[in-house]
């Protein structure tokens, strides 16, 4: 006999299943997430797990997807789409974002940081903190700090051991006025120039020499053609995992919370993935015959840095105390 009230029964069960199905699928949140460096890179690899893990934990209420090699804009346009809400997250280098946020320009300033892990410490702790509340308040959710490396001159002549020992080289460095003074600071002839001419100007000799991190001395096999590379550690600028305002204000607390520990854990991974191909590239370099040496002494670089932060500071009079307490900070 057929049993009404069974196949009443099923039939409802069946209808809010798919209810259900229906109304959890409306609360997933789709993130497009921007990102500069193409697949395998460090960065790269972090903010997959980030998306990996974020999905997880939120049981796919939020959906992260990563647009890896910059294919939806260039950092200042992603800047803009993260700040207005196109895009809901992105790993940002603080470089660019001087404009927008000017505390960050600090971050651009020559021997800011004694080495890689002062400038975890500063970025980790109450400073970085300080950053972060100025990002936001241009739209920007800093939720985690990445590093990308320390820059340091390599040249064709001679060690870098001290200032002086610039003095006459003519070095490539990216078009900012900041690295174009701190190289004519020590009398060497600072030349802004496109990254893909530095290695047919070195190897030619219209241009003795450049600076960069390990690896993209050895990627872009600058070390064939400059014999020698100093750990001046003269810029070490962060990057941040930032989500947009916008998208952070929607999210519920415990949300919240999941993606902000995963954040963190995205850094860590991403510190660790960097710190494992900079030795994997130094390791290339001196393979190949290069001569790497240390510079015992940075404070007389920072020294003769002074005039340089004497006019930035006149000008962002603002700002002093923030560079004041980064150098203190140990």
């Amino acid at each position: 006999m057929y049993n009404y009230k069974i196949n009443v029964s099923l039939a409802t069960i069946a209808t809010a299943s798919v209810l259900s199905a229906l109304s959890f699928s409306a609360q997933a949140a789709e993130w497009r997430g921007w990102n500069i460096h193409p697949e395998g890179y460090p960065n790269s690899d972090a903010l997959e797990s980030f998306a990996e893990k974020v999905a997880e934990r939120t049981e796919n209420r939020i959906e992260p997807r990563l647009y890896h090699n910059a294919v939806l804009g260039d950092q200042p346009d992603a800047i803009e789409q993260t700040r207005n809400g196109a895009l809901d997250f992105a790993n940002f280098n603080m470089g660019p974002m001087g404009p927008i946020v000017k505390e960050t320009n600090v971050l651009s300033l020559p021997f800011l940081f004694n080495n890689r892990e002062h400038m975890y410490e500063v970025m980790d702790g109450e400073i970085g903190d300080r950053f972060a509340a100025a990002l936001e308040d241009e739209g920007l959710v800093a939720l985690s700090w990445f590093e990308s490396g320390a820059r340091s001159l390599y040249n064709t002549e001679r060690p870098v051991e001290t200032p002086e020992d610039v003095e006459g080289l003519k070095i490539r460095v990216m078009n900012n006025d900041l690295y174009v003074e701190m190289i004519e600071a020590m009398g060497g002839n600072a030349t802004p120039m496109s990254y893909g001419e530095v290695y047919q100007s070195l190897k030619t000799g219209v241009l003795d020499g450049a600076e960069n991190n390990f690896p993209s001395f050895e990627s872009s096999n600058h070390y064939e053609v400059s014999q020698y590379y100093s750990l001046t550690e003269h810029l070490i600028i962060p990057e941040c995992l930032c989500v947009a305002k916008s998208t952070w204000d929607s999210l519920s607390e415990e949300d919240k919370t999941i993606v902000e520990e995963e954040a963190l854990a995205a850094a860590e991974l991403q510190r660790e993935l960097w710190s494992e191909g900079s030795k994997e590239s130094r390791k290339i370099v001196e393979e190949a015959g290069v001569a790497i040496n240390e510079v015992e002494d940075k404070q007389v670089f920072q020294d003769m840095m002074q005039p340089l932060y004497d006019a930035f500071i006149e000008e962002n009079p603002d700002l002093e105390s923030l560079i004041t307490d980064i150098r203190e900070t140990i």
